[in-house]
């Protein structure tokens, strides 16, 4: 799981880094920036997603005791 949480991290943080690149290096009527984004926005809500899911199935600690 921990694996997973890391890899959808990277993920997100290298195309936070394409995005920064085609802001700073395309013109205007390239649409790479946008895809970079959607790519971000997707993985983000898949983490989420992931993570809500492990929490309700019991494979993440709730952080509750006794």
């Amino acid at each position: 799981m921990k694996l997973i949480v890391l890899i959808l991290l990277l993920a997100i943080a290298v195309s936070l880094g394409y995005g920064l690149f085609f802001l700073s290096k395309d013109n205007q009527s390239s649409t790479r920036l946008l895809t970079a984004l959607k790519v971000r926005v997707a993985l983000s809500a898949a983490l989420i997603a992931f993570l809500l899911l492990s929490y309700f199935l019991g494979w993440m600690p709730s952080g509750k005791t006794g």
